[in-house]
């Protein structure tokens, strides 16, 4: 797999988009006004305990409360509080706390040391957890445990022994009572690389500590790296073929940091200077504008249907005017089939997680079901997001959820129609016209007036002077009054108003 990083960055927005062999696959914005939170360390105050729930609300300084659920509230024991002394400890009210309920765990007025899992969504306040973790290159630190994991992704029996085995010693080595995990980046790194690794996140955690101690109540401690860095920090080396920014100043800071960090990658990193903007090269604007409708087309001439709501997303698979060669069976098995490796893309592209229903197309033998989960796993293999699939419903539907961390591509780019205010439909001219009939009846009734005025769109005015002029007319011989119509050229199709004169 070749993957080329293009990052386009201007004062308002950095994007930075993952190109698979020429194909667009991932895009994440991040825009200065509304830079996302996740990894960010706040200390925050509770502001309201809600046993029903079992969860709490932390005030940390954002225009909603956020939210943190009683399994996410876990320390362990005082005495391994701090990578190195207990001096360090940030927060003298710390918690050890294992499946015990939220009333026990926090109260109102509590200060504690939270950090950010998941941005803000929608109307929902950030989630937060005090299990905190600190990411660099090869190893994410945990202040407040004392175990060394190691990424999955590492299948190598040995070389997973090695990077335990002298990461524990390193440990010992800096006396830091902390545990680390090991990422997938670390997979054949050395020891020195390692020890500059934990050396780095000890001095970073440290300051963070005395950042704490001298914070209000409500306060961000620790930010983590802008996108364009941060794309470097998380994605495997091994993949990158090339990364092309075109900004000078982003150019020089993603520099820096890859030959501190990850020199290896250091040569791979070029400012782009085309005279096209960078994200014409792989027609990505276009892929942007077509990951926004619902319908994504298929090149045998079916396709997708993406309808997201905020509790799950549903994904509808059709043939369209996909036909086959020989039956209907090798139809719908075809269409399944590239449908999988399609949604495992939009997925990642659009950036959907939490619920996913699949309906794909109902399919007879039961080896075509099994080769259609089959690609759409190892379609899923690609994405660095987790996610959990179930087998095919005897419906046919394939149930998944995905890790969501941050909007979705939709959310960030796009807001509910103020016409249908997210509904995806609005009332037809003629509902209104009927709608607007009963509401003169009730003007009528209620004032002594000679004439009313109707303020309309200028479809439903054109539909009262044209189809239902006649029904206009035997209203008005009705209720003994004149009826005007005046257009209002901001008012939505639905939008309307009756007013006496």
């Amino acid at each position: 797999m070749s993957e080329e990083i293009l990052i386009n960055v201007t004062p308002q927005e950095t994007r930075v988009a993952v190109v698979e062999n020429g194909v667009l696959q991932e895009v994440q914005i991040e825009r200065v006004s509304k830079q996302g939170l996740v990894g960010n360390i706040f200390k925050g105050c509770v502001s309201r305990v809600m046993p029903g729930m079992d969860a709490a609300f932390v005030d940390i300084g954002l225009s909603k409360a956020a939210f943190i659920h009683s399994s996410d509230v876990a320390y362990l024991p005082k005495s391994s509080r701090s990578p190195q002394t207990e001096a360090n400890s940030p927060d003298e009210t710390i918690l050890q706390s294992f499946n015990e309920n939220i009333t026990s765990l926090l109260h109102e007025g509590q200060q504690l040391l939270v950090q950010v899992v998941k941005d803000q969504l929608g109307t929902k306040g950030a989630r937060l957890t005090t299990n905190i973790t600190v990411p660099s290159r090869y190893m994410v630190l945990l202040p407040y445990s004392n175990d060394v994991r190691i990424s999955t992704r590492i299948e190598d029996e040995e070389e997973r022994e090695r990077l335990i085995v002298t990461t524990q010693n390193l440990l010992k080595e800096f006396d830091a009572n902390c545990g680390c995990i090991l990422r997938t980046a670390a997979e054949g790194i050395g020891e020195a690389e390692l020890r500059r690794d934990l050396k780095f996140l000890i001095n970073l955690w440290a300051t963070i500590v005395e950042k704490v101690k001298q914070s209000s109540s409500v306060d961000e401690v620790y930010s983590d790296l802008p996108l364009a860095v941060r794309t470097l920090r998380d994605l495997s080396v091994d993949d990158i073929e090339e990364v092309r920014i075109d900004s000078r100043i982003s150019f020089e800071m993603v520099k820096e940091f890859a030959e501190k960090l990850v020199p290896e990658l250091s040569t791979r990193i070029k400012r782009y200077s085309g005279s096209r903007p960078i994200f014409d090269l792989y027609s990505i604007e276009d892929e942007l504008q077509k990951a926004l409708h619902r319908k994504v087309a298929l090149k045998s001439g079916g396709y997708l249907i993406f309808d997201q709501t905020e509790a799950m997303t549903t994904i509808d698979i059709n043939t369209g005017g996909f036909v086959g060669h020989r039956n209907l069976e090798e139809t719908i098995y075809k269409t399944n089939l590239e449908a999988a490796q399609a949604i495992a893309r939009q997925l990642r592209l659009r950036n959907l997680g939490g619920i996913i229903i699949i309906d794909f197309i109902d399919m007879e033998d039961d080896e075509h079901k099994r080769q259609v989960m089959r690609v759409f796993e190892k379609s899923l293999d690609k994405d660095r997001a987790k996610s959990q699939v179930c087998e095919v419903s005897p419906l046919g539907l394939v149930e998944m959820t995905r890790k969501r961390t941050r909007e979705s591509l939709e959310h960030v780019l796009c807001e509910s129609c103020f016409t249908c205010s997210g509904r995806g439909y609005i009332k037809t001219a003629e509902t209104i016209c009927f709608e607007l009939f009963r509401e003169i009846m009730r003007e009528a009734r209620q004032y002594e007036t000679n004439e009313l005025l109707v303020l309309a769109s200028q479809t439903v005015v054109d539909l009262l002077l044209d189809e239902e002029s006649a029904s206009l007319a035997e209203l008005e011989d009705y209720i003994g009054k004149t009826i005007k119509l005046q257009v209002e050229s901001l008012y939505s199709q639905e939008q309307f108003d009756v007013v006496p004169l």
